[in-house]
């Protein structure tokens, strides 16, 4: 299971909606020796990941800091989902390579100085908004239906609550990041003028 959590007591509600979703009786533990619960803890973490690598408003970081330890390498904490080298660094380019950061261009994992990076973090499921909880629950009792049910009636129910709730994590995105029609640069001006030198940098 990838990134494990700490905070069950929060999750099991989540998971018994799951259940209920499917028509399974509720839980009042976690016990992963119960096939249906393994079934709908997994996936509820692993659609909890998916969803939270898509990047949005309250688990997205622009110019963090990263600071290479005594061996001149910089160590990727587990809890990242995407990273990737500011727009400052244009003539550079990384990625994640054996748990820490790679430099593709120097080919070294050697770095010399602090860097800054955009970074999408995964968060435990406490730490989410609850629009955002609300649609993991809905897209991962989808997925258990499919997996444990096979109801294509139910199946088709399940999508469309799954899409509604898509609707409101998406507005409760917009709401929160202040989006504009002239787009919204990271820590700046929110109108971005034609820049001629812009063009010919490409």
């Amino acid at each position: 299971m990838p990134f494990p959590t700490t905070n069950a007591k929060y999750e099991l509600p989540a998971v018994n909606e799951i259940l209920a979703s499917v028509g399974q009786a509720p839980v009042t533990t976690l016990d992963q020796t119960n096939p249906d619960v393994a079934i709908a803890y997994d996936t509820l973490i692993n659609v909890s990941r998916e969803v939270q690598a898509e990047g949005w408003t309250f688990n997205t970081e622009y110019d963090y800091p990263f600071s290479p330890d005594s061996n001149k390498h910089i160590q990727i904490p587990n809890n990242i989902l995407q990273l990737d080298l500011t727009d400052d660094y244009r003539y550079q380019d990384s990625i994640r390579r054996d748990g820490k950061l790679y430099d593709k261009v120097n080919h070294t994992y050697e770095w010399e100085h602090e860097v800054r990076c955009d970074v999408v973090w995964f968060f435990d499921w406490v730490d989410l908004p609850k629009p955002i909880q609300d649609y993991i629950v809905a897209r991962a009792a989808t997925i258990v239906s499919s997996r444990i049910v096979g109801d294509g009636q139910q199946y088709q129910m399940l999508q469309q609550k799954e899409a509604y709730t898509r609707a409101f994590a998406l507005e409760y995105e917009c709401n929160q990041g202040d989006y504009t029609f002239f787009g919204h640069p990271k820590g700046g001006n929110f109108y971005n003028s034609y820049k001629p030198y812009q063009t010919l940098a490409r």
